[in-house]
């Protein structure tokens, strides 16, 4: 064959393809690689480019499947023409250098090369290729169905689900970008924890940092004036749970301000001592108790509390039995961490030793260790580091045993009855 006028369209046609199939390619590494939130901000403002962007992104299936089959296309067709062109020329061997030839061509500057410019910028670019990449995906929009038909039908027939939970996989994807951000520098370790632990609400529950029934301070009926006085005044909460005949039949929640009120009423300036049961009647004073399930989540709570406009809840089972209590300062500290006050007592829940272990309080939270000490410590199976040690012994340890799991080592230090208040966790190859 001689190299006339058909050579040279065929080899025209070839690279025009080429084009087209970089085209595709860098169009799919951009729009897929696109941050949403910046196309977002960019949509505010009144792009319209970003508008698309953002359209084709929320409809990725579609978007995928259109910029597959129409790089494939252009590809098949090329290496078609290529080697018609090939076996002209060189007969026998024209199969071979052609499949090497477009191989070569394909992956350098069909795949390769508009794939890395696009991810370096791919915003940018997805700005430019938005509007006739919508193009495309209309025009191809009955093969893409077809396929997506036939795909399916493929993953029943093999058990295969391919339905996913949007709203997880964006939240993970943020996860994932913060504590990326924090690895590379670009995110403090304190607006970390902030972000993760405002992310991670939706995800944990009521019981899991609620103040156990054991610790909640409480006021009987039967407690005199002068009781209920002193024991509001040397609480560090300004609300208490008020029970009758016993803990678990809570009839109201009292504030600090509702009976100090209360007592200058009745005439504070006397004295608090002659004042008689009869004087006060603190369930008139009390508030209604607010019971939520055990099983709520923490960003629902948070919302409860807001229309509420209440800060303290009373936590039950599903049997209704008293559980403990959640304040909205609960909620607030598993984002921002520990918040006290002046009124507060401070415990040191975290004791550093020398030999690069800790001792830490046995009711200490895995969740607020793992945030101290930056570890990983798993808590699906417990709550507090207590908790996580009888998990794993199966029984409740004596003091002096020791345990490695998890890639630590926890030896029990002190036990009050069936309590296990004081361990040492050394983290193993420190």
């Amino acid at each position: 064959m001689l190299i006339d006028s058909s050579f040279w369209l065929t080899s025209f046609s070839i690279a025009g393809l080429l084009i087209i199939s970089a085209f595709f390619s860098g169009s799919e590494t951009a729009l897929t690689g696109a941050s949403k939130a910046k196309l977002t901000a960019l949509k505010a403002k009144g792009s319209k480019m970003a508008a698309r962007a953002l359209a084709l992104k929320e409809n990725g299936e579609s978007l995928l499947g259109a910029l597959l089959l129409g790089n494939n296309l252009v590809n098949i067709l090329a290496t078609s023409l290529a080697t018609s062109l090939f076996t002209a020329l060189f007969q026998d061997n024209g199969v071979i250098i052609a499949t090497f030839t477009m191989t070569f061509l394909i992956l350098v500057f069909s795949e390769i090369m508009p794939k890395t410019f696009a991810i370096t910028n791919p915003e940018g670019v997805s700005l430019k290729v938005a509007g006739l990449v919508r193009f495309f995906v209309f025009a191809f929009t009955p093969f893409i169905k077809a396929i997506r038909f036939f795909v399916r039908i493929t993953f029943n027939v093999f058990g295969v689900k391919s339905d996913d939970n949007s709203e997880e996989m964006a939240t993970e994807e943020i996860a994932g970008a913060i504590s990326l951000h924090h690895s590379e520098g670009a995110v403090q370790k304190e607006a970390r924890d902030i972000l993760l632990g405002a992310l991670d609400l939706g995800n944990r529950e009521v019981e899991e940092i609620m103040l156990h029934r054991s610790q909640i301070e409480m006021i009987s009926t039967n407690s005199s004036p002068n009781e209920i006085f002193e024991k509001c005044l040397n609480s560090p909460y300004t609300r208490l749970p008020i029970y009758k005949d016993n803990p678990e039949n809570v009839i109201g929640v009292l504030h600090a301000k509702d009976v100090l009120r209360s007592f200058k009423r009745f005439g504070l300036s006397q004295s608090v001592r002659k004042l008689n049961v009869n004087d006060i009647n603190i369930l008139e004073v009390a508030m209604k108790p607010y019971f939520v399930p055990e099983t709520t989540t923490l960003d629902q709570q948070m919302k409860q509390f807001l229309k509420r406009k209440s800060h303290f809840a009373l936590v039950v089972d599903e049997y209704g039995a008293l559980r403990g209590l959640i304040t909205l300062e609960d909620i607030l500290e598993e984002i921002v961490g520990q918040i006290s006050d002046e009124h507060d007592v401070i415990e040191q829940q975290v004791m550093e030793l020398k030999d690069n272990s800790i001792v830490v309080e046995g009711n200490m939270t895995i969740r607020d260790l793992n945030r101290h000490r930056d570890w990983n410590i798993p808590d699906e199976e417990a709550n507090t580091v207590a908790g996580l040690v009888i998990h794993e012994a199966q029984s409740i340890p004596s003091e002096k045993q020791i345990f490695i799991f998890n890639g630590f080592r926890y030896e029990i230090l002190k036990r009050k009855g069936n309590r296990i208040t004081k361990i040492k966790i050394k983290k193993l190859g420190t």
